[in-house]
């Protein structure tokens, strides 16, 4: 018994060429979202109203994204920026500045407190240093002077024996380097025969009366004086003539 061929079913051609191109190109689907209420019925007849439903938007998409704008406006409204408080940064700002201005103001006064007492500290070591040095002075000057007041009997015995000639040969020598010697700590000798009489330095031990001065002048030194800078040691002794 012989078989026949079958004929080729169309549905199964047609599914394999579907297939085929399904797997050479992607498919594209496109899905509505949009919620739809209710349907009423219309006559399938009715060509006009099913174009004009199909047209007005479904009642459930336009309370769908009545919904979404709200919430987009609630959020703007909790997360955008405050235009009230944008004019708070300068009194913040004030009112940081106050304090170091105050800080700095008070800066400013200590530091010149401290360079008035520097400056009367200074002054007071200045002054210090000065009446240091000069009773230093003094008090070598006071000392100096005792030692050569030991000394001044002494220069009388020499000034005597070289009156009367007897300071010659070595002992002569050693006089005049004592002098010299003393002469050095600024002992000067002062009180000669012809000076006016000055009654600070001299101690008049005799009064004349002479035709021959003007003025009252010392006409015998019996005790010379001396001095040790501008300090008197010892004044000379003298004899005294006014004029007639």
């Amino acid at each position: 018994m012989t078989d026949k061929p079958r004929a080729a079913d169309p549905g199964a051609t047609g599914s394999a060429g579907a297939g085929k191109d399904a797997g050479d190109e992607p498919r594209v689907v496109i899905r509505d979202k949009r919620k739809l209420g209710k349907v009423t019925e219309q006559p399938a007849n009715d060509a006009s109203a099913a174009d004009a439903a199909a047209d007005a938007p479904a009642e459930g998409l336009v309370e769908e994204a009545e919904v979404v704008v709200d919430e987009i406006g609630g959020e703007a409204e909790v997360t955008g920026p405050t235009v009230v408080d944008s004019p708070a940064a300068p009194s913040g700002e004030t009112e940081a500045t106050a304090p170091l201005g105050a800080e700095l103001e008070s800066l400013r006064t200590d530091l010149e407190e401290r360079t008035r007492d520097l400056q009367r500290v200074t002054a007071e070591y200045a002054n210090y240093r000065k009446r240091v040095d000069r009773d230093r002075n003094l008090v070598q000057e006071q000392a100096t002077g005792t030692v050569l007041s030991a000394l001044l009997p002494i220069l009388d015995d020499l000034d005597r024996a070289r009156e009367h000639g007897d300071l010659v040969g070595p002992f002569g020598s050693v006089a005049e380097q004592l002098t010299a010697a003393l002469g050095k700590f600024g002992l000067t000798a002062f009180g000669e025969k012809g000076d006016p009489f000055d009654p600070t330095r001299h101690e008049a031990v005799a009064h004349q009366t002479s035709a021959d001065v003007t003025e009252s002048t010392c006409v015998q030194v019996m005790r010379r004086g001396y001095q040790l800078g501008e300090r008197l040691l010892r004044p000379a002794m003298v004899a005294v003539a006014d004029p007639e």
